[in-house]
């Protein structure tokens, strides 16, 4: 199982920018699937995070401003990002809880993708 993200890059700020991630390989089952983010000389944190049922839940810094979603059926989740400001420049990683068929339940992350924002 791995996760592929797609969609950073460089962004003026107040532009937008849609990231995707595909989850591949053999699974059975995607439970939550999310999306953190790791500036340089920062911890990684929580941007956003959504359930199998469609539930979400934002960090107060990204509410109003980005939106995830997700696929079941293409097994990727999604971060809409509105408005991007200088200070959301970091890698952005997709993390999702996944249970394998043959290798159980397990928490997989994505190899990141950089979304730079200019002022």
């Amino acid at each position: 199982v791995y996760l592929v993200e797609s969609g950073g890059g460089l962004v003026q700020a107040g532009g937008s920018l849609r990231l995707s991630c595909l989850a591949s390989g053999t699974i059975f089952r995607i439970n939550d699937m999310g999306w953190y983010r790791q500036a340089p000389g920062k911890q990684r944190e929580l941007v956003a995070v959504i359930t199998s049922g469609g539930s979400t839940n934002y960090a107060d810094s990204e509410k109003g401003r980005f939106t995830i979603s997700r696929d079941n059926a293409k097994n990727t989740v999604y971060l809409q990002m509105n408005s991007l400001k200088p200070e959301d420049t970091a890698v952005y990683y997709c993390n999702a809880d996944i249970t394998a068929q043959g290798s159980g339940f397990g928490d997989y992350w994505g190899q990141g993708t950089q979304v730079t924002v200019s002022s």
